[in-house]
């Protein structure tokens, strides 16, 4: 691979190149078209480890995508520095930030409402679905992206086909950006073979002409069949995403009592060392656990954003051979990878068990479970009996224009269905299946 393709600055979905901005270049162009979707604003009420509503300062699905995308953008000016003779004459610092910066922006944007509890649910009902052959019309590679779900892939279906431009390009973002987005480039097929969590895969039998497409833009080899390298820019995006979710994770514990602010006080200035800001130095014992956390985590960040980049920079080789194993995180150095993986450790022993979330988790299991009975029983009815209930009318009356039309396969009825339920709110979710049991909202 090489830079000057894979920063390409073309658009999916159009024939000509963008006219050029003063003061804004289209990478610029791409970060704006994502945080005025309504995929995005909708984050602000998805959960991103608490119940949204749970504590003012907790943070959600959308706080936390700004946050990665800062560090992103510190990431990727940081690489464009150090690497400056190998990018095309054109490229500034801030095009390679503002790339990564968008493609963080959106790393969450297709997740379903309820968090990774959510993606769970979602596949476990499919499983259940199979059992009992409501997905018997459908080819294996097709069951298998419902079996699999995956928010990774609804993101890439959001940016390339939902918003915007309905099937025609969706965003229409740079296939720079898109290729900095699309974290695992590959089918449902080899979402239990790859280095990475099981069901990971990062694009639906139907977006994969335009997975292909966006690869051979920028160059990136095919690897095997359904399977493509991943773009050198998604390791920013994942260590930006690390970076944040193992360190706010662990602030959002001492904000829930579920963490001791002493531990993790301590697990920072493991990493930070001498260098602690001056701010911190004059903190007195009157001063908020808050603030004293803020200022650390502040100093923590900028830490492991140097430690990333240097990772990246001593890993180009393979990077740029679309071979390097593992994540950024993985090839830092001393304290800074110590600091990320014992944070992910202490969030997975003391955070994640916390009764409050248990129970918001098994909620969303019968939330979802009442919404995809009622939206896929009603697509089912009307795939093998060509005609709807009463009660399937109105369901699909729910759905306005997106309604599965009786003349589509059973596959593409299902995936409309998972847009819309995917695309949810926590709060929307929970209200609807509320009233589709006939339960009215409390007064």
């Amino acid at each position: 691979m090489d830079w000057h393709q894979l920063l390409n600055r073309e658009r999916l979905g159009k024939t000509s190149h963008s006219t050029e901005e003063l003061g804004r270049s289209p990478f610029h162009k791409d970060h704006d078209r994502i945080i005025f979707s309504g995929a995005f604003r909708r984050l602000g009420r998805k959960t991103q480890v608490h119940p949204v509503s749970s504590n003012d300062h907790i943070h959600t699905r959308l706080t936390h995508s700004l946050e990665v995308s800062c560090v992103g953008r510190s990431l990727g000016m940081r690489v464009a520095e150090m690497i400056r003779p190998a990018l095309p004459q054109w490229c500034e610092s801030s095009d390679l930030g503002m790339i990564v910066q968008s493609a963080c922006l959106a790393h969450d944007i297709g997740n379903p409402p309820f968090g990774h509890s959510g993606e769970d649910a979602i596949r476990h009902w499919f499983q259940q679905a199979a059992n009992n052959g409501w997905l018997d019309d459908m080819s294996e590679a097709e069951r298998a992206d419902f079996l699999n779900f995956e928010g990774n892939a609804q993101g890439f279906r959001v940016l390339t086909q939902l918003e915007y431009h309905q099937f025609d390009g969706g965003m229409r973002l740079t296939y720079a950006t898109l290729g900095a987005f699309s974290k695992y480039p590959w089918s449902s097929k080899h979402a239990s073979a790859q280095g990475y969590k099981k069901h990971k895969f990062g694009s639906y039998q139907n977006e994969l002409p335009l997975l292909e497409q966006i690869a051979n833009k920028l160059g990136i080899p095919k690897l095997d069949d359904e399977h493509w390298a991943r773009h050198p820019l998604v390791y920013l995006v994942e260590a930006a995403d690390d970076i944040c979710y193992g360190l706010i994770d662990l602030e959002d514990g001492v904000e829930m009592d579920l963490l001791d602010y002493a531990e993790v006080e301590a697990l920072l200035l493991d990493l930070v060392g001498d260098d602690l800001p001056e701010t911190y130095r004059l903190l007195g014992p009157k001063d908020s656990r808050r603030r004293k956390l803020a200022i650390l985590r502040g100093k923590a960040i900028e830490h492991l954003t140097n430690a990333a980049a240097r990772a990246f920079v001593e890993q180009q080789p393979a990077l740029m051979a679309g071979t390097l194993e593992g994540d950024l995180v993985a090839h830092m150095h001393g304290p800074a990878k110590t600091c990320v993986l014992n944070a992910k450790a202490l969030a997975r022993d003391k955070i994640f068990n916390d009764k409050r979330k248990t129970l918001h988790e098994i909620g969303a299991y019968t939330t979802l479970e009442i919404l995809l009975n009622a939206f896929c029983g009603a697509a089912l009815e009307q795939h093998t009996q060509g005609t709807l209930s009463f009660k399937n009318r109105r369901i699909f009356d729910l759905l306005g224009h997106a309604a599965p039309q009786p003349d589509w396969s059973l596959y593409k009825s299902f995936m409309r269905i998972i847009d819309f339920i995917g695309g949810m709110t926590d709060s929307y979710a929970t209200e609807m299946a509320r009233e589709m049991t006939g339960r009215s909202s409390p007064m």
